[in-house]
C-alpha cells in the first residue's frame, strides 16, 4: 500500500503576483527555495515513520539538459538528483517525478508559460518528460499536476492563461502520451471531474492514475461533489491514490485514509498521498513534520483495523 508525501525541489508553482498580502514564497523566484539540512531530516523522519513513496515536485529545481534555460541559482545537476534518488531508495522511499503542466502552476517553465498550446511548447513538455523519466530510470509513475486550471485561480496573476474544453484534453491526452511512450505511468489531480463530470467520465483514459484530493473534515458522498468523486471514479474502473492535505486541518488525512479504506476497493485505491504544500525550508519544518506525523499515526489504524 502507498503512503506517500509530496516534497518540493522546484517550488515555483505560480506566476507574479499582483497583491499586497502574499508573503516572500508566492510567486516566482530566480533561486532555489530549498534547504538540504531540512530535506535530509524529512527523508530520515518519513522513513521511520513508515512512509515508503516521495513525490518529488521538481519544476526549476533541475538543471535540465535539453532546456537549461529554465535553471535557476541553485537548481540540481543530473549528478546531484541521482545521488538523492538512490539514497531515497536505499531509504525505502520510493521516488517519483512530478512536474505540474497546469498553467496555475507552470511558472517553472519560464518563457514557455507564455506559449502554452504551440508546437515549440508541445516540443518543450516532451524533452523535458523523457528527461525526467530518465532521470528516475522510468519511474512507475509520473505526476503531471493539470489541477485548477482556471482564470478564478490566476485572479491575482498578472498574466493569465486557462486552456478550456477540447483543447485542454488535446493537451492532457499529448502529455499523458509522452509519459506512456517513455515506460512510465501518468498520474494527476483530478479536479476536473468536479466541474466537468460527464466530460471527464467520458474523456480521462483509465490507464491514468487519479489523485482526487479533498482537504476537509465532513465527508458526505451525496451532498458533495468533491468526495462523491472517489466512488465515481472507482465505478468507472479508475486506479487512484486519494490525498489529503494539513492545508486546512491536521485531523484531514488521517478521516481520509479510514474512510476510503474500508469503501474502496484495494484493487484500485492504490494508497494516500499527504501533501503540505510548503516549501522545503527550516521555517516551515513544523508543517513538514506534523504532515509526516498524520501520515504516521493513519497508517497504525488502517493497519490496525486490516
Amino acid at each position: 500500500m502507498i503512503w506517500a508525501n509530496l516534497l518540493h525541489l522546484g517550488y515555483n508553482m505560480w506566476g507574479d503576483w499582483e497583491h499586497p498580502d502574499l508573503g516572500p514564497h508566492w510567486g516566482a523566484k530566480p533561486y532555489l527555495r530549498f534547504d538540504e539540512p531540512l530535506w535530509n531530516r524529512l527523508l530520515a523522519r518519513m522513513a521511520d515513520a513508515g512512509l515508503n513513496m516521495v513525490v518529488l515536485d521538481l519544476g526549476e529545481g533541475v538543471r535540465y539538459k535539453s532546456h537549461p534555460e529554465l535553471a535557476v541559482k541553485g537548481s540540481w545537476s543530473h549528478k546531484k538528483l541521482r545521488r538523492e534518488l538512490d539514497k531515497m531508495r536505499a531509504m525505502g522511499l520510493e521516488p517519483i517525478p512530478k512536474l505540474n503542466f497546469s498553467t496555475t502552476h507552470d511558472a517553472w517553465l519560464g518563457e514557455y508559460a507564455r506559449c502554452v498550446s504551440t508546437p515549440r511548447y508541445y516540443t518543450v513538455c516532451r524533452d523535458l518528460i523523457a528527461e525526467v523519466v530518465d532521470l528516475f530510470d522510468t519511474p512507475r509513475f509520473f505526476h503531471l499536476g493539470m489541477d485548477e486550471e482556471t482564470a478564478a485561480h490566476q485572479r491575482n496573476f498578472i498574466y493569465v492563461m486557462a486552456r478550456q474544453h477540447g483543447l485542454w484534453w488535446h493537451d492532457l491526452l499529448l502529455l499523458v502520451e509522452a509519459v506512456e511512450t517513455c515506460g512510465s505511468r501518468a498520474w494527476v489531480w483530478s479536479d476536473v471531474i468536479w466541474h466537468h463530470h460527464d466530460e471527464f467520465l467520458a474523456t480521462m483514459p483509465t490507464s491514468v492514475v487519479q489523485s482526487n484530493w479533498y482537504y476537509w473534515l465532513n465527508f458526505h458522498k451525496t451532498r458533495d461533489a468533491r468526495v462523491r468523486a472517489y466512488f465515481e471514479l472507482e465505478d468507472r474502473g479508475f486506479d487512484q491514490i486519494p490525498t489529503g492535505s494539513i492545508w486546512h486541518s491536521p485531523d484531514n488525512f488521517g478521516r481520509l485514509a479510514r474512510y476510503c479504506t474500508p469503501r474502496l476497493d484495494s484493487k484500485h485505491c492504490f494508497g494516500f498521498l499527504q501533501t503540505p504544500w510548503k516549501p522545503t525550508l527550516p521555517e516551515f519544518e513544523a508543517a513538514h513534520i506534523l504532515a509526516i506525523d498524520t501520515v504516521e499515526q493513519a497508517i497504525r489504524t488502517v493497519e490496525v483495523k486490516k
